[in-house]
């Protein structure tokens, strides 16, 4: 059984290391966190492909690479800048892409369009009862 100065020696050793394992614990969740963004974005280039527009597609892969470096680097400064940079090329070609569907769905090779409208302006009957029922065998 450890004695008192024992346990008054490992509770001081444990404060002194409680901030450098702060900050390996950030290191750590950060890396992770690049590492996660990595395999997200190389899956999300592969299944896209060409619904990405052409002029955005080189700012994702360079900030891809970025991020790629920066977390072979092990470098947390660099890697929340290569992810904000991602973040911000995704977010860029993702308005462009939600734009160009949303034209092509206003168009009139959308066969669904007459049905939506049709839907939207047809009268809605607020007269709602609820009514009781017996299920028969």
């Amino acid at each position: 059984m450890p004695t008192v100065d024992e346990i008054n020696r490992m509770k001081a050793e444990a404060e002194q290391n409680a901030e450098n394992d702060k900050k390996e614990r950030e290191r750590v969740d950060k890396l992770n966190q690049a590492d996660s963004m990595i395999f997200q974005t190389e899956n999300q280039l592969k299944e896209l492909g060409d619904k990405i527009p052409a002029e955005h597609k080189p700012a994702i892969e360079q900030a891809l690479q970025q991020l790629k470096d920066a977390h072979k680097a092990g470098d947390v400064a660099a890697i929340d800048t290569a992810i904000a940079a991602l973040n911000t090329a995704w977010q860029t070609a993702s308005q462009q892409m939600y734009q160009g569907a949303q034209g092509a769905q206003a168009g009139p090779e959308n066969p669904f369009q007459g049905q939506q409208q049709a839907q939207q302006e047809a009268p809605k009957d607020d007269n709602i009862q609820d009514a009781d029922f017996e299920e028969v065998k």
